[in-house]
């Protein structure tokens, strides 16, 4: 089942009041293969491969000329309340395809492009790549879920997430501390 826009619309105060500068790493979730989930309660960060385990590197990205993985695309980073909005049960969160859920405000204003965040031992940086959802967000979440999130405020607010490299390599653990640096 799916939440109208105007459900959605109802639960962005709860997303909105997420920290600004600490929070929580809520879930981390490799993508061993196309289409699998790997929910996992430790991963390793890597500047060159993002998270061990994950299919970025393998994958490849049609943004890149010769077909390589895109470098500003390394990680995704979704805010945790808003995959509770749209996916109701933590359980289907990692149907959104991110790696990293978090409790902390993604939005442009709180992170723009070049922000760090030090999950545990790491840090990140938020990539100027945009995150948008496809069509299987659409067919898991619905096309309300898509239209918020990819709405002016949606991408204001980064609801779909945002896009992150690493580095400081490392290893995070649900339940880590985020904070920006």
């Amino acid at each position: 089942m799916h939440l109208s826009a105007e459900e959605l619309e109802a639960g962005l105060p709860h997303v909105c009041a997420a920290p600004s500068d600490h929070g929580f790493l809520e879930l981390i979730v490799r993508r061993p293969e196309v289409g699998e989930r790997e929910i996992v309660e430790v991963g390793d960060l890597d500047t060159r491969i993002g998270l061990l385990g994950d299919n970025w590197i393998s994958r490849g990205s049609s943004g890149t000329s010769d077909g390589s993985p895109h470098p500003e695309t390394q990680l995704t980073v979704m805010n945790a309340r808003f995959a509770g909005l749209i996916a109701g049960d933590r359980s289907r969160w990692a149907l959104a395809g991110d790696q990293l859920y978090v409790d902390l405000d993604l939005s442009e204003a709180n992170l723009p492009v070049g922000s760090r965040l030090a999950i545990g031992p790491t840090v990140i940086e938020v990539t100027a790549e945009p995150h948008t959802g496809c069509a299987k967000f659409v067919s898991r979440f619905g096309h309300d879920a898509m239209r918020v999130a990819n709405s002016a405020r949606g991408r204001t607010l980064r609801l779909r997430g945002l896009h992150a490299r690493v580095i400081e390599p490392g290893r995070i653990r649900q339940g880590d501390a985020i904070a920006t640096c």
